[in-house]
């Protein structure tokens, strides 16, 4: 039997898409999408203030920003949700490309994995390749809730970001919308830092929100939930009207600049079309004989590292891009995280090693470990070697580095993680 709220529901969202037919043709059209909801709350933690969820700070914040497009005669706005439910992610990009839409934008609160963030901030986040580590964590992140319905579930689980086919068919989907998804990118970071707020800047990463929509689409990260200086901002009603505010004249921007019809109120700088590098670019943090997991202060709060050994040393390399204003950002976020003496590295991609290879560092214990633990007990052809009184345990070979990433991925599948790439020199 179908409940009466349920037929509300889809009552709203059938006249969402059908009034949109209508109105596309004549305006430029925007789909907001408000994060989560419903019983996914999203990124959330308690203070003595009150609790902050996602799935609320999102509404409220698209809400107001819907407010202020629908008052200009310009634009014609689409919501994925208005009040608090679950719209599956397979809906939420379903109606941003039913609906011809112009713009596709996805409402989001971060988090870290720390309990107290140092970590604070906004980023927007434009579809990428996401051939390496950091990029499917920023994808785990916030595609955890992919199967929280059937539909979902059969749409995207054939979807293997690892596979080579998986990537070349991404490059091109996305390759005529990655130019105007970073010119809007930046004017929502550029606003944010002209506010006041702390920039993170703008990230290449594979979501699926964005990789299924066949427009420009950006994912917008307005803070972190988990920094107390963030979750205050984002849970009073002036800090959502100033963010949507600054996403507000961001979109006018961008619409001035693709229509070439620019606002005698807004100047817009002229920007050169990006052409991508040739190769990827890591922002290179740290080498110390130290192994630190996510969320160790060490790391000062940044996310998305791929540590690497070499050695006897971790090498900390933070997030990845072949665009060299993304490289050049992230190179920013790293010196005012604390680490002065970062630099970016270049990586050819799927460049093979000319002697060695790569493999997995499973495990490092001060004890051998037994047959019967877990990850003996799961893993054959595992490698060990005594260094001192530390066991060392290593498994798997690759030739690139591309190919090693693919094998920590499996691993963490089997339940097996923190575990570090480690390069070998022959």
């Amino acid at each position: 039997m179908i409940k009466t709220n349920s037929l509300k529901k889809y009552f709203f969202l059938a006249l969402i898409f059908f009034s949109s037919i209508s109105n596309a043709q004549k305006k430029f059209t925007i789909v907001l999408d408000a994060g989560h909801g419903g019983s996914d709350i999203g990124a959330n933690r308690k203070y003595d203030f009150g609790y902050p969820m996602e799935k609320d700070i999102t509404l409220a914040i698209v809400l107001k920003l819907g407010a202020m497009l629908e008052a200009n005669k310009n634009f014609h706005v689409i919501y994925t949700r208005k009040t608090d439910f679950y719209p599956s992610l397979t809906d939420r990009t379903d109606l941003a490309n039913s609906s011809k839409a112009d713009l596709f934008m996805s409402i989001h609160v971060n988090s870290s994995p720390s309990r107290t963030a140092t970590a604070r901030g906004t980023e927007t986040f434009v579809q990428g390749p996401g051939q390496n580590r950091e990029n499917l964590e920023v994808a785990k992140r916030e595609n955890d809730v992919i199967y929280l319905n059937d539909k979902d579930k059969q749409t995207l689980a054939s979807y293997d970001p690892n596979s080579p086919e998986s990537l070349i068919s991404l490059k091109i989907q996305q390759s005529k919308y990655l130019e105007k998804s970073l010119l809007i990118g930046g004017y929502i970071e550029e606003n944010f830092d002209k506010g006041g707020r702390f920039s993170r800047g703008v990230k290449q990463t594979n979501l699926h929100i964005l990789r299924m929509s066949a427009t420009t689409s950006v994912l917008v990260e307005t803070g972190f939930v988990n920094n107390p200086e963030d979750a205050v901002y984002l849970s009073s009603e002036q800090g959502q009207k100033k963010t949507a505010d600054e996403i507000y004249d961001a979109i006018q921007k961008y619409y001035s600049k693709v229509n070439n019809s620019p606002s005698p109120t807004i100047v817009v700088k002229e920007k050169p079309v990006e052409t991508p590098l040739k190769n990827d670019f890591r922002i290179l943090l740290m080498s110390t004989n130290m192994k630190y997991t996510d969320g160790h202060p060490a790391l000062r709060g940044l996310k998305y590292i791929l540590p690497i050994k070499e050695n006897g040393f971790y090498k900390y390399y933070y997030s990845v891009t072949n665009f060299a204003s993304i490289r050049d950002n992230n190179l920013k976020t790293s010196k005012d995280a604390g680490f002065r003496n970062a630099y970016a590295v270049g990586f050819i991609p799927n460049q093979k090693l000319n002697s060695g290879y790569y493999t997995i560092e499973v495990a490092v214990s001060e004890s051998k470990l037994s047959n019967s633990s877990p990850i003996l007990s799961k893993l054959k052809d595992v490698e060990r070697e005594k260094e001192g009184r530390t066991f060392y345990y290593t498994w798997g070979k690759a030739s690139t580095l591309e190919e090693a990433v693919a094998l920590q991925d499996q691993l963490e599948k089997m339940g097996i993680t923190d575990t570090t790439l480690q390069k070998v020199n022959k």
